[in-house]
C-alpha cells in the first residue's frame, strides 16, 4: 500500500501531508506527556518488528501478494499515539533508505498506514472489547484480528480516494479494486495479529496492561525480540513472495503503473546492495540494516521526547 511518487497530484499530496503532520503532532504531544521512560525500548522493538514483518509478503488470490502492516497490533500493545510514531519511523526508513514509498507521497503513506490504520483500527478494537461478552482471551484475539482487518481495508479505501482525487484512476474503478484485494490481504493481517496477540497473552500478558500497570519490558526481552526481528529479516524475507502487492497489482490492472517514479535515489532501493551480486544475500543484509535502523529511529525519537527521569506523578507520590 506504499504509494510511490507520481501517483498523486500536488493538491492531494499537500492535503494528505498536512493531515499526516497534524496526526503525528498530536501523537508527539501525547507520547511526550504519557509514555513512561522504561517503555522506551518497546517503541524501538515494535518498529523493528513492523519493518521486518512488512518484508514478509505472502501470496493471495490472482497473483497478488500482501504483508502485515502492523499498525493495529502496535496500537494494542503500546497505545495508538505511540503506534503512530512507530509507524511513522518505519515509513521514513523505508522511504529514504529503500525507496519503498515515494518521498513526495510520504505524507499520504503516513496518513493512510500510520494514522488512519492505527487510530481507526484501535477504535474498532476498543469498541469490540467494550461490547463483547466472550471469554477474555477469545474476545481479545477476535477483537484484535477484526480490528487489524478493518484498519487494512480502510487504509486501502483512503488510498483509492487519493488516487481518484488526483485523477490517476476513477473512483468507480479504484474503490472496488483496492477494497476487494485488501479485504483478502486483510484476512492475513487479521490472522497474524490474532495469533501474535494469543502468543503475547499466553507468554507475556503484562505487556497488554503496561499502560495501566507500568509493566516493565526486561532488557533480555528487548534483546531476544530484536534478535527475532533480525532473524525474520535475514532468514525469511529473502524468500518472501515476489508477486506485486495490492496497490502494484491495481496499478497494473488500471493502467497507471508507469506513472510511478522515485523523486530521490535511495541507497538501498528495492532492498538491493550494489556491491553484492546475490539477490538473496543482498535482501538479507538490507533487511538487517533496515530492522536496526527502524529500531534506532523509534528508540531515539522516544528518548528525545521522554525525559530519562520523569518526576513521580502526584497521585503516586501521595500514595493514592
Amino acid at each position: 500500500m506504499h504509494l510511490p511518487d507520481g501517483f498523486l497530484d500536488a493538491r492531494t499530496t499537500v492535503a494528505s501531508a498536512t493531515a499526516a503532520a497534524a496526526g503525528v503532532a498530536i501523537a508527539l504531544r501525547q507520547v511526550r506527556t504519557t509514555l513512561e521512560p522504561h517503555r522506551l525500548p518497546m517503541l524501538g522493538l515494535a518498529a523493528a518488528f513492523v519493518f521486518a514483518a512488512q518484508m514478509l509478503n505472502f501470496p493471495v488470490a490472482g497473483g497478488t501478494s500482501g504483508h502485515l502492516v502492523g499498525g493495529v497490533l502496535t496500537a494494542i500493545l503500546l497505545g495508538p499515539s505511540a503506534a503512530v510514531l512507530v509507524m511513522t519511523c518505519v515509513l521514513i526508513v523505508q522511504c529514504f533508505m529503500f525507496a519503498d514509498g515515494g518521498v513526495l507521497a510520504l505524507g499520504a503513506n503516513v496518513f493512510n498506514m500510520g494514522v488512519v490504520n492505527v487510530c481507526a483500527g484501535y477504535a474498532v478494537f476498543a469498541l469490540l472489547r467494550s461490547f463483547t461478552r466472550m471469554e477474555q482471551r477469545r474476545s481479545m484475539v477476535f477483537a484484535a484480528a477484526f480490528a487489524a482487518w478493518f484498519g487494512t481495508v480502510l487504509g486501502s479505501i483512503l488510498c483509492a480516494g487519493e488516487l481518484a482525487l488526483s485523477g490517476t484512476a476513477p473512483w468507480p474503478l479504484a474503490f472496488p479494486a483496492m477494497a476487494n484485494v485488501h479485504m483478502v490481504i486483510g484476512i492475513g493481517e487479521g490472522l497474524a495479529t490474532g495469533l501474535i496477540m494469543l502468543v503475547v497473552m499466553r507468554n507475556r500478558p503484562e505487556l497488554l496492561d503496561a499502560r495501566e500497570h507500568g509493566a516493565r519490558a526486561s532488557l533480555s526481552f528487548i534483546g531476544y525480540g530484536l534478535l527475532t526481528c533480525a532473524g525474520l529479516a535475514v532468514f525469511v524475507a529473502p524468500f518472501a513472495c515476489g508477486w506485486p502487492d495490492g496497490l502494484e497489482k491495481v496499478s497494473q490492472l488500471l493502467g497507471f503503473e508507469r506513472q510511478g517514479a522515485n523523486a530521490v535515489t535511495a541507497p538501498f532501493a528495492d532492498y538491493c546492495l550494489p556491491w553484492i551480486g546475490s539477490t538473496t544475500a543482498a535482501t538479507a543484509i538490507a533487511g538487517l540494516i533496515g530492522t536496526l535502523l527502524a529500531f534506532a529511529a523509534a528508540y531515539l525519537l522516544a528518548r528525545v521526547l521522554v525525559p530519562a527521569l520523569r518526576a513521580p506523578r502526584k497521585d503516586a507520590a501521595s500514595g493514592n
